[in-house]
């Protein structure tokens, strides 16, 4: 190279053949990754082309002007002849890649991630019916799971003799050191004494939770889930009751047409004591709710017994008040047509995958209880 520089009557010849050497190798270059040696060759810190230019310092200033005007067009031409083979290059590999990565628009959509999971329906169900009561302005409440006769039964006013409290019915833990034997809770009732305990009136809860019996079949389950409601003021009464579970039983049904029937009952805890029906019928094998004049029970109630506000600590000559309770599970189980309550419990993937839903499909009474 110095010997060109030194030879300035051959200095253009030497150029114009530099440039046809490099936009040779440009021209035969098969990749980016070669195109990218050759310029770094040509035109890196030590290329052929920097090392020209390099050389500027040394020459007298005639020269110096025109051999620095034919290096920085040297220069140019090469930068030219570079990018045009680059996208030259980029071209032939965006062709290659399409014809290799190609994409089957006839297969199905993928699902999303996140969207895979499902809502059990017990789950699904407990949140829409704390949604609506919460609407109605109650509270939600919770307690233990393992609790004492007294908070069990002996606050309900049931009697040492009733079949609720015999083995065959309730699960027992072993005596302690008393000779006191606690349960697994057989309701939910125990948050409503535990409420009326702690809470002066007016009081509005419900206590959605998972309670356990000795029982199993198609509609029995050892555990299973309920969900009470208790309202205490002075002048709580019967209409309120029937109002309160007529808003309720429309809104989770999501129908205006609903007809309930009450039944006259018998439960140590309440006195005027109620079963409460709703109507259906039949359409093949589906049932539909609010139609037709057969009859579903769907839970207990009535005005809460003056012994039970007598054992919170509540005076019965000032206030008064009822209660309800009912299975989450077989209310689950009427409105989206589970036909055995044992399959809640199954972990079958398909099961779960038919009736569950999805993660991000949160009831309210606004955007829709239900799918």
């Amino acid at each position: 190279m110095r010997q060109i520089i030194n030879k300035m009557g051959d200095t253009m010849a030497d150029l114009a053949e530099l440039e046809q050497k490099i936009s040779d190798q440009i021209t035969q270059a098969d990749s980016l990754d070669a195109l990218e040696n050759i310029r770094i060759n040509a035109l890196g810190k030590k290329g052929e082309i920097s090392l020209l230019l390099k050389t500027l310092g040394k020459m007298p200033p005639e020269e110096r002007k025109t051999f620095g005007a034919a290096v920085n067009q040297l220069k140019a031409c090469v930068n030219a002849v570079l990018a045009s083979r680059k996208t030259t290059l980029e071209d032939a590999a965006l062709d290659k890649r399409l014809a290799t990565e190609t994409l089957d628009v006839t297969l199905p959509v993928q699902a999303d991630p996140a969207n895979a999971g499902r809502i059990h329906p017990l789950s699904q169900v407990w949140e829409e019916v704390t949604a609506i009561f919460a609407d109605m302005g109650f509270n939600i409440g919770d307690g233990p799971h393992i609790e004492t006769d007294f908070y069990n039964f002996t606050a309900l006013n049931i009697p040492p003799h009733h079949p609720a409290r015999q083995e065959h019915d309730t699960f027992y833990f072993k005596p302690d050191a008393d000779g006191n034997r606690k349960v697994l809770r057989t309701q939910t009732s125990n948050v409503q004494i535990r409420t009326m305990e702690t809470q002066e009136p007016p009081i509005r809860v419900v206590a959605p939770g998972r309670t356990y019996r000795c029982d199993s079949d198609l509609t029995h389950t050892p555990q299973f889930h309920q969900i009470e409601a208790l309202v205490i003021d002075k002048t709580a009464n019967l209409a309120n009751l029937k109002g309160t579970l007529e808003v309720f039983f429309k809104a989770f049904f999501e129908t205006d047409d609903l007809k309930m029937r009450f039944r006259a009952n018998h439960f140590p805890f309440t006195e005027i004591s109620y079963e409460v029906d709703i109507s259906y019928t039949r359409k093949g094998n589906e049932i539909v709710i609010g139609d037709g004049d057969q009859w579903l029970e769907v839970l207990g109630s009535g005005m809460v017994h003056p012994n039970v506000l007598r054992n919170c600590g509540l005076d019965p000559d000032e206030y008064q008040g009822f209660a309800f309770g009912m299975g989450i599970d077989r209310i689950a189980m009427l409105k989206y047509g589970i036909p055995d309550l044992r399959a809640f419990f199954d972990t079958d993937l398909r099961w779960i995958e038919h009736y569950g839903f999805a993660p991000f499909d949160i009831p309210s009474l606004v955007g829709g209880l239900s799918r």
